[in-house]
């Protein structure tokens, strides 16, 4: 395998040490993250990779081929535990769902959690994959196949003789059901996640990216993704016939006002500099094109990044909702209905992330880490550090064939593939060395020296 001139004068380094203060909220007062990439642990993890990287991809196109839906990853969390509990690891099942924890304790020291998930989505594939979803209706869309065998793969790389030799502490392996539907790290951690196993001091995990080359990586310092609320809304009007509108209260015209009007809530009420959004995803109303309904439902996705964003939102909704209703004489006041259990917003720890983007400079080669920005979309791994107020990072892992990639970038070539799409089709055997080589080499740098 060819290596930059970068890489392999930074594998001739005696030791990279870096230490970064840490921010005490997230910290526990602790004061530092330390962290060392030492000169043994390339060639260790190369080593590997060389010897297993054909078991990996066998995993991956079983899995890919095998999908799940969330709540459903019954086989899919079998085959994580089994190979955990070849390597070495205590395994405990069904952990909020069917969660699988694998615990490797290798004497005094830090505890580094890495996490996958493991669900699919409702998607019928149209990759043309030889190894394509077996199902007409379910398919890992989000790439959540590449998560779960490089986590696999990282925590059996970690484990080995060689590999433990070289630190000291406690993985804490996590593979997660449930994320796309924003219920699987909140049922885990309901069920004890914290309290039956080792508490970390660190969170890591990777999501694949859909417009990055296979190979690269990008970290985002600070808010990475947003809060996800969803809120429905139905109207209340009265029926009548379509050709006798003054006989009736529409409430498909109300509805229709109420859109307009949500949107102000970005665009007048939240700080310009503070992202937000409010999408009226769905309308549903009436049966008949000469008839006005009764009633008419409106489902809203609602994203923040801030507490305060967030509560400026939502009860912006509400106010918008009644006011609107009562201006066009609904019959009785809108029925607001806000989601209890939301997906709280991803923040990466900027003393961390400066940790890790020093160590994968370091052990990638500084061409292939880059800075990304944050998005609006929605990711439960935040629910973790929210949860103990620890340092976490999720890092955003290419996925694409280069040479796609750069077809992709000449003037009128049509858009990658996003996330969630039916045509989604990592380029497995870069992403999955390149996934395995992040989070085995910084759980070598976070756990202490032997």
């Amino acid at each position: 395998m060819k290596r930059s001139r970068t890489y392999q004068a930074l594998l001739g380094a005696c030791l990279i040490a870096v230490v970064w203060s840490a921010s005490p909220a997230t910290a526990r007062g602790e004061g530092a993250i330390r962290a060392e990439l030492r000169p043994a642990h390339a060639p260790l993890v190369e080593a590997w990779l060389d010897a297993h990287l054909a078991e990996l991809l066998r995993d991956y196109r079983h899995l890919h081929a095998h999908p799940e839906l969330s709540n459903q990853e019954r086989e899919t969390a079998a085959a994580v535990a089994a190979q955990l509990e070849l390597a070495g690891y205590e395994v405990a099942r069904e952990v909020g769902g069917h969660g699988v924890v694998g615990v490797l304790r290798n004497g005094p020291g830090p505890t580094v959690m890495i996490r996958g998930d493991m669900d699919a989505l409702p998607v019928r594939e149209q990759t043309g994959l030889p190894y394509a979803s077996g199902s007409d209706a379910v398919m890992h869309a989000c790439g959540h196949d590449i998560h779960t065998t490089g986590l696999v793969g990282s925590a059996r790389l970690l484990a080995t003789p060689a590999v433990r030799a070289e630190w000291r502490g406690t993985l804490l392996v996590v593979a997660q059901p449930a994320e796309e539907v924003g219920e699987g790290a909140r049922r885990m951690i309901a069920d004890g996640l914290f309290e039956r196993f080792p508490r970390p001091d660190y969170a890591l995990a990777l999501h694949v990216d859909a417009q990055l080359p296979a190979g690269q990586l990008q970290t985002v310092s600070g808010w990475a993704r947003a809060n996800v609320d969803s809120v429905d809304i139905t109207v209340h009007g009265r029926s009548g016939h379509g050709a006798r509108p003054h006989q009736a209260v529409d409430p498909v015209v109300v509805a229709s006002q109420l859109v307009i009007a949500l949107q102000t809530l970005v665009s007048r009420r939240v700080d310009p500099l503070d992202p937000a959004v409010v999408t009226v995803g769905t309308i549903h109303g009436g049966t008949k094109r000469n008839q006005i309904p009764d009633r008419v439902k409106l489902e809203l996705t609602v994203r923040s990044y801030s507490d305060a964003s967030r509560k400026l939102l939502l009860d912006g909704i509400r106010q918008l909702a009644a006011d609107v209703c009562r201006a066009f004489r609904c019959t009785r006041p809108p029925d607001v209905r806000q989601k209890e259990f939301y997906t709280p917003a991803l923040y990466n720890d900027p003393a961390l992330d400066a940790v890790i983007g020093e160590v994968l400079r370091a052990a990638l080669g500084p061409e292939n880490v880059s800075a990304g920005r944050p998005a609006m979309g929605g990711e439960d791994f935040g629910r973790y550090s929210r949860e103990l107020g620890i340092p976490s990072a999720l890092l955003f892992l290419g996925s694409v064939d280069p040479a796609t990639f750069r077809a992709s970038q000449l003037p009128g070539a049509e858009p990658l593939p996003s996330l969630h799409s039916s045509r989604y089709a990592p380029e497995p055997r870069a992403t999955l060395r390149t996934g395995v080589r992040v989070l085995s080499h910084l759980a070598l740098a976070l756990l202490a020296p032997p």
